[in-house]
């Protein structure tokens, strides 16, 4: 009986929980900072009881485990294991927020009962970017999510989305509208500034609606700018996916960002989407749109 597997990796503080709470809403038998020595036996205990949807959560608290991991994927890939990886990040600004609003410890923070706010802040950014740096090859390689700017329900619905995506697909694209008044989504691999482009905003009976609404669509495609914009973003595409996908990149997130994530990047979002969901998977995310 075939195993869909998801593994989900990322930083302290970036959601994992709030993952792993979706993925056994839609039915996973999910496991919690499982040791990387464990996975390999787990998993065929998994097959003995003919289990067939499995996630499981790793962390920087495996320490000096984590390196064997990506060899570890590559060998249930080989077995036939269905695997979806999955890295969740955020800023550093946003992590700290996160750790200042509950007072929990970073489990790579050495330093305790400390009362220098200045000195408590710098220690935590240490083990913040110790962290980086450890689970860099996890990143690698899998579908990356920027949880900084998203709200619990926002990632549940990335999640789900994710895994109800076909596999048969060589590649999963993913098209994510963004304000960058709000910063760059961490998760992009390639990202369009559209900024240049007509802006509905000014146009007050446009400026309430989004890009996905019809009086916006309609007085977008008026303009030639949009038009080649849109020509330019897709040829683009269109010449370098197949390179990807033998590359064997399973997800590839494109991120288009206007001023305030409400009309243009999402119009272009909602076109490229439907374009190339012709031939591959292609997931739409709004990033502004999604958090109201």
């Amino acid at each position: 009986m075939d195993l869909d597997l998801v593994l989900i990796t990322g930083m302290s503080g970036s959601g994992k929980s709030v993952a792993l709470h979706a993925l056994e809403d839609a039915g996973y038998y999910c496991v919690d900072n499982l040791p990387p020595e464990l996975l390999t036996a787990f998993i065929a205990l998994q097959h003995e009881q003919q289990a067939t949807r499995v996630a499981i959560a790793m962390d920087v608290r495996s320490g000096v485990s984590l390196p064997i991991v990506p060899q570890q994927l590559e060998a249930l890939r080989q077995d036939g294991v269905s695997l979806r990886s999955l890295f969740l990040d955020a800023t550093t600004d946003a992590l700290l927020r996160r750790y200042s609003e509950t007072r929990r410890r970073h489990p790579l923070s050495r330093q305790e009962g400390r009362n220098d706010v200045p000195e408590q802040e710098r220690v935590l950014v240490q083990a913040i970017e110790l962290e980086r740096e450890l689970l860099a090859d996890l990143r690698d390689g899998a579908d990356v999510i920027d949880t900084s700017l998203i709200r619990p329900a926002q990632l549940q619905s990335y999640i789900k989305a994710l895994i109800s995506a076909p596999q048969s697909s060589a590649l999963t694209l993913v098209f994510e509208s963004f304000a960058f008044k709000r910063g760059v989504p961490l998760d992009a691999d390639y990202v369009f500034d559209v900024r240049m482009l007509p802006n509905p905003h000014y146009v007050p009976a446009l400026r309430p609606l989004t890009g996905r609404d019809a009086p916006v669509v309609e007085w977008l495609r008026e303009h030639d700018d949009v038009a080649r914009m849109y020509d330019d973003i897709e040829q683009f595409l269109s010449r370098w996916l197949d390179a990807l996908a033998r590359d064997h990149r399973s997800y590839v997130t494109v991120a288009i960002g206007c001023t305030g994530g409400q009309h243009r990047s999402v119009f272009l979002v909602e076109q490229l989407a439907r374009a190339f969901g012709t031939r591959w998977v292609a997931l739409k995310r709004h990033r502004e749109l999604d958090a109201g």
